[in-house]
């Protein structure tokens, strides 16, 4: 895959910086394997920020077991900090979530999830970073 248009603004160190599966999906829109990213699983409580820019993105409290094998949240910490734009790859209507501040690709958001907001932010475990509390 071809990195995305505004990769370069980012940070001209990034390819050196993230791991090359965290590449790929961040800069290039590509979703890791389900039950394989680091945080699909992970019950720790903290702050799930952008692995691209350090921009909280999700809390451990919105997060739940969805039964997709990627990490799941119902809520984001700041609506404010996460785009939304429409993706039809793949032959389906998605709409893709990234982050706000620098572009990098999350995954998507869908109208399946729990109350109080029925979203479901799937995410990839790559373009996430936990900051434990």
């Amino acid at each position: 895959m071809e990195p995305k248009t505004n990769s370069c603004s980012i940070e001209q160190n990034l390819k050196e910086r993230l791991t090359p599966e965290q590449y790929q999906v961040c800069m290039c829109s590509a979703t890791e394997a389900p039950f394989s990213g680091e945080y699909w699983d992970c019950k720790e409580p903290g702050t799930y920020t952008c692995v691209c820019c350090g921009e909280e993105l999700f809390a451990s409290e919105s997060k739940y077991d969805s039964g997709t094998g990627w990490p799941s949240f119902f809520d984001a910490i700041n609506e404010d900090a996460i785009s939304r734009k429409e993706d039809l790859t793949h032959n389906m209507v998605r709409v893709e979530i990234l982050c706000k501040k620098c572009g990098s690709h999350l995954g998507h958001v869908f109208e399946d999830g729990p109350k109080p907001t029925g979203l479901r932010y799937c995410v990839n475990s790559a373009s996430l970073k936990l900051v434990q509390e």
